[in-house]
């Protein structure tokens, strides 16, 4: 199983926002500014709304990729490809929705529910988790220098 690595998990812990993106069912990307959080040790979370694109797409195509670049040092980033394995609803996920805003925001409630909605916790196994410092090298068989 990935493991996070101690920096990428300082970076789950912390409230920085990553960009979390899904497949459309034609296979182009969508993507959007999101709360992370870690979820135990190995896998993690966000929230969304029953009926959202993501949602949709997620549950449709569990492949899920989240970005984040340090606002500093916008060459020291994190890239994390994963699965979906398991969506929460109910009390349980708008009780998850509160925990992002304590953390996000200080507040006790996430206070911008409209009506009638419906939270999604989102569980996210990582895949591939990257830490990426400084220009990225070429992949073996990439471009050879010049003589």
């Amino acid at each position: 199983m990935t493991d996070f690595g101690e920096a990428v998990r300082a970076r789950l812990r912390a409230p920085l926002i990553w960009y979390v993106g899904t497949v459309f069912p034609d296979g182009a990307p969508q993507v959007s500014p999101m709360w992370v959080d870690l979820e135990g040790e190995r896998e993690l979370t966000f929230n969304t709304s029953v009926g959202r694109v993501k949602e949709e797409n997620l549950r449709r195509d569990p492949r899920v990729y989240l970005s984040h670049a340090d606002a500093d040092e916008p060459f020291d980033r994190v890239q994390i490809s994963g699965e979906v394995v398991r969506f929460i609803e109910g009390e349980e996920a708008h009780e998850r929705m509160d925990r992002l805003a304590r953390k996000y925001l200080g507040s006790e409630r996430f206070e911008w529910l409209m009506p009638g909605e419906r939270r999604v916790a989102v569980i996210v196994r990582p895949v591939k988790v990257r830490h990426i410092v400084g220009v990225e090298r070429f992949r073996p068989g990439g471009p050879v220098p010049a003589p």
